[in-house]
């Protein structure tokens, strides 16, 4: 299976609306529930209301469409790393998902991956 690397840097946020969120950017994760409205963008994207910040993301994807039937790809990988204590920030969208990792142990998490039989790409 391939993980395709992401170069841009990630922030992780708590928003107080929508309304100055930039829809049309390249990566744009938004999460809704009764106590919160999350944001997950590149850090240059972040938006001015913003209630709280956690920067420092680093990201890949694992490529290719992820049909529903697919069982345990991204448990393997959360497994993988977890045992290796790293932890992640997981993000799906209808297709594919996707995994952010903090900065200081993107490359770690990579190379053990690719130690585990994960191809990286650039």
């Amino acid at each position: 299976m391939e993980i395709k690397k992401i170069h841009q840097d990630f922030s992780v946020c708590k928003v107080m609306d929508y309304s100055l969120v930039n829809i049309d950017a390249e990566y744009s994760f938004i999460g809704k529930t009764d106590e919160e409205k999350s944001l997950v963008c590149i850090t240059s994207d972040v938006p001015p209301n913003v209630i709280q910040r956690d920067d420092g993301w680093k990201g890949f994807r694992i490529q290719g469409i992820l049909d529903f039937s697919l069982i345990g790809i991204l448990s393997k990988i959360a497994k993988i790393l977890a045992e290796n204590s790293i932890s992640i920030f997981a993000i799906s969208t209808y297709n594919t998902d996707y995994v952010l990792i903090k900065k200081e142990n993107y490359q770690k998490a990579l190379d053990i991956l690719k130690d585990s039989g994960y191809e990286i790409v650039e």
